[in-house]
């Protein structure tokens, strides 16, 4: 079976259809006089450089009077504390299904948090045990114990166990939620760490193995050891017994690159079947290439942008993120499934390639996993999921009887036999777990939740609204029937619109019990910058086009208002990261339309994205502002420069975390000052711990979830003399 390719991109995760078209009122000016201003352009005209000090003494002692301010008032809310207790009640729940992953042996593993295991437990038991009501599980690592143990603030970051045994494991582990980690090989029969074992020090990177004696490692090895984006630029044959110093380089990349990994291709019984090395030379393009015997690497001819999918029945399944001529004179698709036998291919490139699937143009493979013998595919429809079961004899596909118009999730298969997790879920139906097996067809319920807010009364509607160009977006709304078209109904509309991640139908106890079963409407808008229609899909929102996700967003929230869904006292907005940097387009774009903004973690300073942290690996999604050219579109929409005096801005909340190592808190601190200085009030919160995730633990995440909806409450709920 394949490890799986940590790409470049890897690094950073309804019913009735109706179709509106309506006119569009201009949006602002993306050039405004504030980005022509000249204000921050250059590290000189940028008067908060200073808070990018992550833990500078002056913008610490900056974050703790505004989280002073913010939590006063956000906590003094007599509705908050009802909000956090019910948060807290469903993140600490002991009723929520565990996430099962097959073992080798056909034992089942799975990390566990709640009240009582806060930073949580990594726990084992039989199949037969898990399905049952009580499954009775064996404690493999206490993460809280380890905790205590060293007096460390450690958070689980995973495990890479060595095939076909699985005894040993490297642990990843970091300090307070960050990407970074310490890697640690651990015993799983001993339950404990290898006395004298491999320990790799805090960097982010990782470690493949090889054999029990051998690993390939790529991490920060000292100067000149990073990429620009702050990710391993090189990778070492690491022996048991040496130093890191000591392990020969075997690969190098380019500082300009993203990042370089290594990863093994192996069959089902766990024998490697191929060494590979992926050299990320940009977020989405990428070079392969194969680990000889003799420790020379060949280059495999493959388009830039495809991912290694799986290895079943001995082919090797590639997926396409672009149309390409393959050397067999083959035209291939953007999107498509294409396999070869791996072995035969190696030897003939020119051989030609089997598709698999080939997408329309309203469809998209969500997640592809491969059992012993099959190949099983989440394929999505106008953003409803199916999965269909493939046989790599002939590669004829059957469906697996599983609910439908609902979200499906492809989870871990067998590699003893061909037994599959797949999870289902809708906005409205709780999460249910199936079991079901790829060679027979056979699909059985094995878990679902209770309901954990009352749905008495909502629906779901999937409308569609038009944008500036054209193009028809896709949203679903979540509501109550008896909800009035008069635009009083507060509504909170998400979304995200870059990196082809897919926001996909999913039931959120949180949303359902902080937000719908008080009276509100949710929104989420399937833009293009995701995946929900395939590569092409996200790829109309790259770079130059990045405005046309923008504009998607845009579009839903007038269409809402046009179906008096809503109205602007009434809508808010909300999103994280990419999405963050959406809401701040949003706010700088189109105040006009929105009465509140939850900006989580956000990319805010988009001239000076690349060198902070991360920022360098996404500049093949934005462009680079370092290229005139690049930089215009950039400083177009780019939020921190785009604030500016005399604009209908609601009072915003603003979040982020101390520990984040992606995302540069300053973004946030930034955008949060300038905007006090241009005389608007603002919320800001940073967490002291919790990574780019923002949740080190179940308190944080609950506290987050109570601040947010307090928040919301207050800006769409309340009369407005009550904000």
């Amino acid at each position: 079976m394949i490890r799986p390719l940590v790409s470049a991109a890897a690094l950073l995760l309804a019913s009735g259809l109706h179709v509106a078209a309506m006119a569009q009122t201009a949006p602002a000016s993306a050039a405004s006089p504030s980005a022509a201003s000249g204000f921050a352009t250059s590290d000189a005209t940028d008067p908060y450089i200073w808070l990018e000090e992550v833990e500078g003494d002056r913008a610490m002692d900056w974050v703790k009077a505004h989280n002073e301010t913010s939590l006063g008032l956000l906590q003094g809310d007599p509705r908050y504390q009802t909000l956090h207790d019910q948060a807290l009640a469903i993140v600490q729940s002991r009723d929520r299904i565990p996430s099962p992953g097959f073992n080798r042996d056909g034992t089942i593993d799975n990390f566990w948090q709640d009240a009582q295991h806060v930073r949580g437990i990594w726990r084992r038991t039989t199949l037969d045990s898990y399905r049952s009501a009580e499954p009775q599980w064996e404690t493999i690592l206490d993460i809280d114990a380890l905790s205590t143990a060293e007096n460390a603030n450690w958070v689980y970051k995973g495990s890479s166990c060595l095939q076909p045994e699985e005894r040993y494991c490297l642990i990843s582990l970091s300090n307070g939620g960050k990407d970074a980690v310490t890697v640690r090989e651990y015993d799983t029969v001993e339950r404990r760490f290898v006395e004298g074992g491999i320990v790799l020090p805090e960097s982010k990177g990782g470690a493949t193995w090889i054999d029990r004696d051998t690993l390939l490692v790529f991490r920060d090895f000292g100067e000149g050891s990073l990429t620009d984006s702050g990710y391993a630029r090189t990778i070492r044959l690491l022996k048991r017994g040496q130093s890191l110093d000591q392990a020969p380089t075997i690969f190098e990349g380019q500082k300009t690159d993203v990042s370089v990994n290594a990863f093994t291709l192996r069959d089902a019984d766990g024998v490697i079947q191929a060494t590979l090395i992926n050299r990320g030379v940009g977020f989405w393009d990428n070079e392969l290439f194969r680990l000889n015997a003799d420790g020379s690497t060949t280059r495999l001819e493959l388009p830039s942008r495809s991912n290694i999918s799986g290895l079943v029945g001995g082919k090797l399944i590639v997926s396409l993120k672009q149309d390409w001529t393959a050397p067999s004179g083959q035209a291939l698709k953007s999107g498509d499934v294409i396999a070869w036998p791996l072995q035969a291919w190696l030897a003939d490139p020119k051989l030609p390639a089997e598709i698999v699937i080939r997408p329309g143009d309203r469809e998209a493979v969500e997640a592809i996993n491969a059992t012993r013998n099959r190949l099983v595919v989440a394929l999505y429809e106008n953003v409803r999921g199916s999965v269909y079961v493939y046989d790599p004899a002939d590669w004829s596909r059957t469906r697996l009887d599983l609910p439908q118009n609902v979200t499906v999730g492809v989870g871990s298969a067998s590699e003893q036999d061909d037994k599959v997790f797949v999870s289902v879920a809708g906005y409205l139906n709780p999460s249910s777990l199936w079991l079901a097996d790829a060679a027979t067809g056979q699909t059985a319920q094995i878990k679902s939740l209770p309901a954990k807010f009352d749905a008495t009364g909502l629906k779901v509607d999937q409308f569609e609204a038009r944008s500036a160009d054209g193009t028809m977006i896709p949203y679903f709304v979540v509501h109550r029937e008896s909800a009035p078209n008069d635009g009083s109904n507060p509504t909170l509309l998400y979304g995200y619109g870059g990196f082809e991640n897919s926001l996909l139908p999913g039931y959120s106890a949180t949303v359902g019990k902080l937000w719908l079963e008080r009276g509100g409407v949710y929104v989420i808008a399937n833009t293009r910058g995701g995946g929900e229609f395939g590569p092409r899909w996200h790829e109309a929102a790259l770079q130059e086009n990045r405005h046309k996700a923008h504009e998607d967003f845009q579009a839903v929230a007038l269409d809402l208002i046009a179906r008096g869904i809503t109205s602007q006292p009434h809508l808010g907005i909300m999103g994280g990261s990419q999405g963050g940097l959406f809401m701040g387009a949003m706010l700088t774009q189109r105040p006009d339309l929105i009465n509140a903004a939850v900006i989580q973690v956000p990319l805010f300073d988009m001239l000076r994205f690349h060198k902070l942290l991360a920022g360098a690996s996404w500049i093949a999604e934005y462009g680079d502002p370092d290229i005139p050219e690049q930089r215009a579109w950039i400083q177009a929409y780019s939020p921190y420069q785009n604030l500016r005096a005399g604009q209908p801005y609601p009072e915003v909340f603003i979040h982020t975390s101390t520990k984040d190592d992606r995302v540069h808190p300053g973004h946030a601190r930034k955008a949060a000052a300038r905007m006090e200085e241009l005389g608007y009030p603002v919320l800001f919160y940073e967490n002291t711990d919790g990574g780019h995730a923002a949740g080190a633990n179940l308190r944080e995440t609950a506290r987050r979830l109570a601040l947010e909806y307090t928040y919301l409450t207050r800006r769409l709920m309340d009369e407005p003399a009550q904000q």
